[in-house]
């Protein structure tokens, strides 16, 4: 389907209106696509915030490591909501226009809780390399004070870095075509649509993704490259074991939000492909958001006890 972007101009020739594009001319593939993601949305909103409510409201959840993990939810809650809500509208309705306003306020917000999960995902790695090497210490120097203070930094640099690339990007002029081939607002999609040339912001996105996703990162493999050593020289198996299970949900977390992340931001430009594009930030904006309360209550007894309070209280309250 053309659109007409001459109708979404004004007289300064720079596109007013985006368009998404279709996922798929057949109306069947549509609806099932509908159908499954909008499924995987509320799962992802419900285990969400059932694992942050649990944390809340229980007392003993309330230390570092569930402190950090009460904020991931809530980014993981902020960030499907800042894309899936379009999507589904885009997928079972001919209403796809978002305007140029409405598409830079879903890149800042979708920016702000991309990076501020980085961000927090490298805070957590160094809260258990605190825990598992310096236990003695650990209490005192995982103060509620500094636990506050990276998480206030981590949704700090995500704000500095929404506002800044989106502003960056929403300064260039658009001069058609309208329509977006993605799902979302997201920034190459974006850029790819910019009149003249974007060089400059190309090379800004990929300097904030090697600052804001390799810098996290290596903090992260850093964190762990530790942790494996201590645990390596412990005398006891258990200890080992414990110390292990206490790092796998968090491991395999972010496994699957950097390994999508990186290959989206990362790789060269010339082996971009839509649909690869498409399929990947699904991935990343549904898929893990959705699988990571179910790795967290799956393989940790505390979380699986205060669901369990949680759901408990729900339902005494429901009956009475």
């Amino acid at each position: 389907m053309n659109l007409n972007c001459s109708l979404w101009q004004d007289n300064s020739m720079s596109v007013k209106r985006f368009a998404f594009a279709r996922f798929s001319e057949v109306t069947e593939q549509c609806f099932l696509l509908f159908t499954l993601i909008l499924l995987m949305f509320l799962a992802s909103l419900t285990g969400n915030a059932l694992i942050a409510l649990a944390i809340w409201t229980n007392p003993v959840l309330h230390t570092p490591m569930y402190f950090f993990l009460a904020n991931l939810s809530l980014l993981e809650i902020g960030y499907t909501c800042s894309v899936v809500p379009k999507m589904l509208q885009s997928l079972v309705s001919e209403a796809r226009g978002i305007s140029r306003e409405g598409c830079a306020t879903q890149m800042f917000f979708f920016t702000l809780f991309a990076i501020s999960e980085c961000c927090l995902l490298a805070a957590m790695a160094f809260d258990r390399y605190m825990a598992i090497c310096s236990p003695l210490h650990y209490a005192t120097r995982m103060s509620r004070g500094l636990c506050v203070c990276l998480a206030v930094v981590s949704w700090g640099v995500g704000c500095m870095v929404g506002l800044g690339q989106t502003n960056y990007i929403f300064s260039l002029d658009f001069c058609g075509p309208c329509e977006i081939n993605h799902f979302f607002c997201d920034l190459p999609p974006i850029l790819a649509l910019a009149c003249g040339d974007t060089s400059h912001n190309e090379a800004a996105v990929f300097v904030v993704a090697i600052l804001c996703i390799s810098s996290p990162f290596l903090l992260i493999i850093a964190s762990y490259g530790r942790i494996l050593a201590a645990v390596l020289i412990m005398p006891s198996p258990e200890g080992r074991r414990k110390a292990l299970s206490t790092c796998s949900s968090h491991l395999l977390v972010v496994t699957l939000f950097y390994g999508s992340g990186s290959v989206t931001y990362l790789r060269p430009k010339a082996s971009h492909s839509p649909r690869m594009d498409k399929l990947l930030a699904l991935f990343y904006t549904v898929v893990t958001s959705m699988l990571n309360p179910v790795i967290y209550s799956l393989r940790n007894k505390e979380v699986k006890t205060a669901l369990r309070r949680t759901l408990d209280k729900k339902n005494v309250l429901t009956r009475g």
